[in-house]
């Protein structure tokens, strides 16, 4: 999970929004956690929170802590609006995340700390300002390694080949790809895009975590991460 600076840094992207970047992430931050480990978990932006209001999103940090008991978490910037973090900024007035400003500050974390995930916001080019920044140049400014997070039905191999091509034509380095939620009762679909996908990333999933991992108990949850994770990450998947 080093980059090639020598600095503990795993940008968590995923393939499209709700494939469950966030529940990976607060998997790899437990075990992280449980090995001893000094961790740190940056959310550039968050969108679709809005205080106050009961149909509001809950912020992704605070499922990263709930479920990890991680507690040293990094919102930088906050929108109302369930937008990319670009137009959630246009549409709310406020000012877009600057991504030079993120990097500095997460660099800093690295500096400090044994391990520093970035979960960002949808997928890989997601716009975060209206020069088109995205994460992948975030990942190229600190020169760390993209985990990919795929969905498990129709559509996952076309999304996912995508994400990986756009990681090799910037020269990133892919981190593996991860099944965010696998079903209770997988069709003909998933079972065969279990196999495609190690085909379409070149080796072997980095993991699977099964659907409604995020409604877990912390223990549970702790079982569960390691099970559904590959060896690098600190888990037992296969």
């Amino acid at each position: 999970m080093s980059s090639d600076s020598g600095r503990g840094i795993l940008i968590v992207t995923g393939t499209s929004t709700g494939v469950g970047k966030t529940v990976v992430t607060a998997a790899i931050a437990a075990l992280a956690a449980a090995a001893g480990r000094s961790v740190a978990v940056v959310k550039p932006a968050q969108t679709g929170v809005k205080p106050g209001d009961p149909d509001s999103d809950v912020p992704d940090l605070d499922t990263v802590t709930r479920l990890s008991g991680v507690t040293d978490t990094h919102e930088l910037a906050r929108y109302p609006d369930p937008l990319s973090p670009e137009a959630a900024a246009r549409m709310s007035g406020l000012a877009p995340l600057a991504l030079d400003d993120a990097a500095r500050y997460t660099a800093k974390l690295a500096a400090e700390r044994d391990l520093v995930l970035v979960e960002g916001a949808g997928g890989l080019l997601v716009r975060y300002d209206p020069e088109g920044s995205t994460l992948a140049g975030l990942a190229a400014k600190l020169r760390a390694p993209v985990l990919t997070v795929a969905a498990a039905g129709l559509g996952t191999l076309n999304h996912t080949a995508l994400t990986l091509e756009a990681l090799r034509a910037r020269s990133l380095a892919s981190a593996g790809v991860v099944i965010g939620s696998w079903p209770r009762e997988p069709g003909l679909a998933e079972r065969l895009n279990r196999s495609d996908l190690e085909t379409v990333a070149g080796g072997p999933l980095a993991g699977i975590l099964p659907e409604g991992s995020g409604s877990l108990s912390r223990a549970e949850f702790a079982v569960t991460a390691r099970a559904g994770l590959a060896r690098k990450f600190g888990g037992s998947f296969r």
